[in-house]
């Protein structure tokens, strides 16, 4: 009984995450049996479910740090005050989407359910409490902008950035792993607060290979999220993606890494 309540409330700790997972696959099986008779129904349903999951982020926003999923998970005030704004941030991005890229008859409603995953992605990211976690975030949002920067096809310069963008987030990905092999390899553990914890210890610079593991951890979700000095990629994608694309990858994914 005990093991059942304490996984309800685990569960309850991530609703928001858990509803927008469900609500987005729904939204992708109506626009594959739907999409071509009801135009506007796959948008009408992806900002329907950003208001259902700000809604329940907003309605269960703890009083105070929580944590789930034996401390991958954590959930606190800040967190969920971002998610609200990140969510914000999609909503309208979503509403600008449509309407630019219905002018230039390049409108799918694929725009709209990978933008839900992306911020499905975002929302993790920010309630990270484990290596694992982070890393699960951070590709579901980088393969959701991946695909978004590439779906304007037969654009020879949107698919160049959209190739440059996977390549260097491949990269990227490969360097943050190996960071995070190092680092646990060293502290023993993929939570981040056992990690704060050792190396508040023992210093980070009592092991080099504590070191390197954490540089490159930091150079990876720096290519990944496009902070300086590792964004030399951000203005071939920012030019090469549609404006309303870009305005998403521009601001979302910023408070996700602020978050973090």
């Amino acid at each position: 009984m005990s093991e059942t309540a304490i996984s309800a409330v685990e569960f309850a700790a991530a609703a928001p995450e858990i509803a927008l997972l469900i609500l987005a696959c729904v939204v992708l099986v109506v626009e594959v049996y739907l999409g071509g008779r009801f135009e506007d129904l796959t948008y009408k349903l992806g900002q329907a479910s950003i208001i259902i999951t700000a809604v329940l982020a907003i309605g269960m926003a703890p009083d105070s740090t929580q944590l789930a999923f034996s401390g991958t998970y954590i959930k606190d005030p800040m967190a969920s005050l971002l998610k609200v704004f990140m969510l914000l941030v999609g909503y309208y991005a979503f509403f600008y989407m449509k309407t630019d890229l219905k002018q230039r008859g390049i409108y799918r409603g694929e725009y709209i359910i990978i933008g839900l995953f992306a911020l499905l992605g975002m929302m993790v990211l920010v309630s990270a409490a484990s290596l694992l976690t982070v890393y699960l975030g951070l590709e579901l949002l980088s393969l959701s902008l991946y695909a978004m920067v590439a779906m304007d096809r037969d654009n020879v310069t949107a698919t160049e950035a959209a190739m440059k963008y996977f390549v260097l987030g491949a990269l990227a990905s490969g360097m943050l792993l190996y960071g995070m092999s190092l680092v646990y390899g060293i502290c023993g553990s993929l939570s981040l607060a056992d990690i704060h914890a050792f190396v508040a210890t023992e210093g980070m610079t009592s092991h080099t290979v504590l070191t390197l593991g954490i540089v490159l951890m930091l150079v990876g979700i720096a290519f990944k999220l496009g902070a300086a000095p590792f964004h030399m990629w951000v203005p071939d994608v920012y030019q090469g993606a549609t404006t309303p694309v870009t305005l998403f990858i521009g601001t979302a994914p910023k408070i996700a890494a602020f978050g973090m």
